[in-house]
């Protein structure tokens, strides 16, 4: 994705400003917002490295299979709420949009994020309906 291009998450910036250099590793998201934005950046662009790499260990999954017939197509994210809960602990409410073989998706979720050694990391997260 070229750097001038709208960033997928929504933002407003150019994905070279905004989750570019963390999906390159060039730089660490600097919030769970962040982290989390770049992670539905991550979604948009089929990159499991980076969505395994940002997932803590305690709770990642061996592989991620990203191979959905027909793939989805993402169109949107709202994030809802972004709360630290204390120096390295947050939570992020947010809803993506997606198509799967043309039909409307959507996915709810306050997930929970941890920062070690100044890096955040996705943990889990609660569905909502």
């Amino acid at each position: 994705m070229k750097p001038a291009t709208p960033c997928p998450c929504g933002s407003g910036r150019a994905f070279g400003a905004c989750c570019g250099p963390s999906l390159s590793g060039e730089r660490p998201a600097p919030t769970a917002e962040a982290l989390m934005r770049s992670r539905y950046t991550a979604f948009t662009l089929r990159d499991t490295a980076y969505l395994l790499a940002s997932w803590h260990a305690s709770t990642r999954p061996q592989d991620l299979a990203l191979d959905e017939h027909p793939p989805p197509k993402w169109i949107g994210l709202e994030v809802r709420a972004h709360r630290p809960l204390a120096e390295d602990r947050a939570e992020v409410e947010f809803l993506a949009r997606c198509r799967i073989g043309g039909r409307a998706q959507r996915l709810h979720e306050t997930s929970r994020f941890v920062r070690e050694d100044g890096r955040w990391y996705y943990v889990d997260g609660d569905l909502h309906d």
